[in-house]
């Protein structure tokens, strides 16, 4: 193994106890929620013992982080995210984050409302925000229907049946946070 590689997993240890810390959890809680042992993650942590892609993908899930925050992997020099676009039921969804769990960010782009297909409600488990970018856009949640337009915002529970499209004959934008064990947007007024 080369200098390079050896510097960067002996940086793992230090990081993943960083990690734990943060979160307050202990070693035994960690080793619950992982199914490594409490002896696996402490030489893991203080760097008797080198990482491996098995160890490093459930301590990764469990602290909620890419595994290249892990490891600290160099940078490749382009800043720049590629998210593949994917086309659900005649709309588009560019997800806007990569880590698992948690809070998910994605552009929806809503097909004009003469060339949506016809859809039906949907519930699932979960919390929607949403933020109107572009267009108009029609939410049907239960027995209510909303129109909003640019600048505005709804968060509702996903679990309520509920629709959405464009209004009219062009597409709407959408900047959606979507948490999918019920976790909700917590939005602050900026304090000047």
């Amino acid at each position: 193994m080369g200098s390079t590689e050896g510097d960067v997993l002996a940086g793992v240890g230090p990081r993943l106890r960083a990690l734990r810390r943060a979160r307050g959890t202990t070693l035994a809680e960690l080793a619950a929620e992982t199914g490594l042992t409490a002896s696996t993650l402490s030489r893991l942590e203080t760097g008797k013992l080198r990482p491996t892609l098995e160890q490093l993908l459930p301590l990764a899930r469990a602290h909620r982080v890419p595994l290249d925050d892990l490891v600290a992997a160099p940078p490749t020099g382009d800043p720049r995210i590629h998210m593949k676009p994917v086309r659900r039921s005649g709309f588009t969804v560019v997800p806007l984050t990569r880590r698992a769990g948690g809070v998910q960010a994605y552009k929806v782009v809503y097909p004009p409302a003469d060339r949506a297909p016809a859809a039906d409600l949907q519930t699932h488990e979960g919390y929607e925000w949403f933020y109107v970018l572009n267009g108009n856009v029609r939410l049907v949640l239960g027995e209510r229907e909303f129109r909003l337009g640019p600048g505005e915002a709804a968060e509702f529970d996903t679990r309520i049946p509920h629709r959405i499209g464009s209004v009219d004959n062009r597409p709407a934008e959408l900047l959606t946070l979507f948490g999918p064990q019920g976790e909700r947007a917590h939005l602050s007024p900026t304090r000047h």
